[in-house]
Order: C-alpha cells, then structure tokens, then sequence
C-alpha cells in the first residue's frame, strides 16, 4: 500500500475510533423542542422536512400552520392527499399580518391555532408537532411567549418533539429549546425580481 494510502486509512480509522467512542456515550432519548429561525429561507422546509420523515417511520404527527394558513402549498398537497391517516394538517392562519391588516383577526386566529396545538401536543400517541410559523405570532404579541414556554415546559409529553419555525424567535424559546438552528440570508432571488415559484417557495 502507497504511504498517502497508508497515512489516509490510518487517519480515517482513529477518527472512526473517536467517533464511535463519542456515540457510545450518547444513550439519552427525549421529546426535542426544536427552532428553526433566521431570516434565510428554509425554516418551514426544514421542518417540513422533518414531518416526512417521521411519516417515513410510520410516527404519527401533526401540523399546525400559523399565519400561512391561507396558502395552497405542496407540503399541504402532498401530506394531506397521501399522509392523513399518519399526519393531521391544520390549516390555522388568514394570510400574512400585511393582508389582513386587522390585529383582532390576527390575534383570534394566532389563539385559535395554539389551542389546537395545545390539544396535539398534549396527545402522547403523536409524536412530532410541527408548529410552522408560531415565531411570527409570537413576535406581534398575538401570543404570550411565557405562556408557550410554560405550556412546553410542563405539558408536553416527554417523547413529543415540537417543531417552532418563523424568523425572529424569542430568547425565552431559544433558551428552552434543545435545538435551534439560525437561517441565514446570503443571497435570495426576490432580490433579483424573481417571484415566488411552486417547489421553492411554496
């Protein structure tokens, strides 16, 4: 065997050999919550993302859609034409707050959603809660971070993972969260003129 071989397998079997030292430690299970903040695009992917796969492990789930509600989106399409009978999708938003411009509507309908996220969420046979866009209603005060951090903190089932999303999450989330990852904006085509386009966007 050539040297460069030689140094490359050893180099790659001592950090197979860390690697496998750090996973051996790591037994822990526990129902996440999870942030997906930022104002990069991809928030409501990622979480998405996670959704299918939980479909994929045949884990019974659950969306609950903050102020998007209104949107005809593939994710919504696809999950329920394919998944109802493993994802439950609820459709809880009227459109963006610059579309409604009514505050009272936003409020009720930002109410209306984290009851039936609390009802979800409180129910141990769901396992992922996908809480898409919650950030943005908590963001204009139409709900009260402290009462969704107590509500996580004391009623979540301890297998349920809960999935935040939306730009602008509040610290009090972030410091409860067990996992929070920051989109960041580095280049957009809306920049350019480029509208929204189904498969990207939506």
């Amino acid at each position: 065997m050539p040297d460069t071989d030689r140094s490359h397998a050893e180099k790659k079997a001592r950090i197979k050999a860390a690697k496998d030292r750090v996973l051996a430690e790591k037994t822990a299970e526990k129902g996440l919550v999870i942030v997906h903040t930022g104002t990069g695009k991809g928030k409501s992917s990622a979480g998405f993302g996670m959704i299918l796969r939980a479909i994929a492990h045949g884990m019974p789930c659950a969306v609950v859609q903050f102020i998007k509600g209104a949107w005809d989106t593939g994710e919504r399409r696809l999950i329920t034409a394919h998944f109802n009978d493993l994802c439950q999708f609820h459709a809880m938003g009227e459109g963006f707050t610059w579309e409604t411009q009514d505050r009272t509507r936003d409020v009720a309908a930002a109410r209306a959603g984290w009851e039936k996220a609390k009802d979800l969420i409180r129910d141990p046979a769901i396992r992922m809660v996908l809480l898409d866009e919650i950030n943005i209603a908590l963001r204009y005060d139409y709900l009260d971070v402290a009462e969704v951090v107590e509500f996580l903190q004391t009623e979540k089932p301890p297998m349920t993972h809960v999935v935040l999303t939306g730009r602008n999450a509040k610290p009090e989330l972030i410091d409860l969260a067990d996992l929070v990852t920051e989109m960041t904006l580095v280049k957009h085509p809306f920049r350019a003129g480029i509208k929204g386009q189904p498969g990207v966007e939506f």
